[in-house]
């Protein structure tokens, strides 16, 4: 009977173990709430120091991830392996998120600092009233190009990019929906252009591009345009600054042709534990002094009305990264394609890279 009750005590210690160490590993991995929040952002995307000043404040951890494209973060909250409290989709991905129900309802009441943000941010088509999101950042699509390197000249279209002296001159971002929108805007479509016939006929655009693109790249645009690794870069504005930050050299224009214009907002999806803690997150961000710190380090535009006078002037007031969108022609919004335009979409983007080997 002793040895019986010993076997039974032993599976007990050892479930418990089991348990403990489950418990515990899930909760680095953001599977559970309490005293936890994950975080899902884009790399690079937030001050590192405001996340310590989060949990010295509140007394909740933070877990942070990173993703690298919209279509990459929604697969994993599809998914539903992994707690994530807090994501930054961009505005389509919003739409979409919306539409399949991955995200929570927020409760304004808890968000005091929502009244910091400008109202030109807030109420847009792919939120009505931020039922769902609340804003983070904001920017466009353009060009960063080198004057040193191109003999002074300037670049101030789409077009100008098929020039025959860039050569092997051209860095691209990693987009799907930025380069056919460059090739589509060239042609002065719309980016969000679905006639089979004009997609094809940018992608046919892209092709004759080739021989200009030195590489298509991530994060490491950004270095290597500030190093002068290439004269030209197709980027997102706050990479834009960042890179100018680095040299001076450099400049940023958004096309005559148009471009798009981007808002990333911050989301509570379906698999959040932690709501309570994702609404304190949220709302500490849109703390205005937070908020500028956020953007000094990032480089992105902030839509905090109040944190605009915590930034240098000479940031606040460049018309590059801070343009008057009442004033702003040619400026479009990425609507949500549907799920089989947007596969196309990536489809003929990757054609476009294979087309380059």
């Amino acid at each position: 009977m002793k040895q019986l009750v010993r076997v039974f005590v032993t599976i007990f210690i050892v479930s418990f173990a089991i348990l403990l160490f489950i418990n515990r590993l899930n909760s680095s991995q953001g599977l559970s709430g309490g005293n936890t929040l994950t975080v899902y952002n884009w790399g690079d995307y937030i001050e590192p120091k405001l996340i310590k000043k989060f949990e010295k404040e509140t007394g909740i951890k933070v877990i942070y991830q990173t993703f690298d494209s919209n279509e990459a973060m929604m697969t994993k909250i599809e998914q539903g392996g992994t707690t994530f409290d807090v994501a930054v989709p961009s505005e389509y991905a919003i739409e979409k998120m919306k539409e399949e129900k991955l995200l929570v309802p927020i409760d304004h009441s808890k968000l005091p600092n929502l009244k910091y943000i400008n109202p030109r941010f807030l109420d847009l088509a792919f939120d009505k009233k931020n039922k769902y999101s609340i804003p983070y950042f904001w920017g466009t699509v353009g060009i960063v190009y080198n004057p040193s390197l191109l003999n002074g000249k300037k670049i101030t279209s789409w077009n100008d990019l098929w020039d025959k002296d860039l050569r092997n001159s051209i860095l691209l971002a990693d987009g799907a929906r930025e380069v056919m929108g460059m090739g589509l805007n060239s042609l002065h479509y719309s980016l969000n252009d679905t006639n089979e016939a004009h997609l094809q006929e940018a992608k046919r655009k892209l092709d004759k591009l080739t021989p200009n693109v030195k590489a298509i790249v991530g994060d490491e645009i950004k270095m290597l345009l500030a190093n002068e690794e290439a004269a030209v870069g197709v980027v997102w504005s706050g990479d834009a600054s960042e890179i100018i930050g680095e040299n001076e050299k450099l400049d940023y224009v958004v096309p005559k042709e148009g471009s798009n214009l981007w808002f990333d907002n911050m989301v509570i999806p379906k698999t959040a534990k932690n709501i309570d803690g994702a609404h304190k997150f949220i709302n500490f961000m849109l703390d205005p002094k937070n908020a500028a710190a956020n953007a000094d380090y990032v480089g992105y535009s902030t839509p905090n009305e109040k944190a605009l006078s915590y930034l240098d002037k000479e940031v606040s007031g460049d018309k590059r990264f801070y343009p008057d969108l009442d004033k702003a022609e040619g400026l479009e919004v990425y609507e949500n394609l549907g799920k089989r335009m947007l596969a196309h979409y990536n489809e003929l983007f990757l054609e476009f890279k294979m087309h380059r080997k």
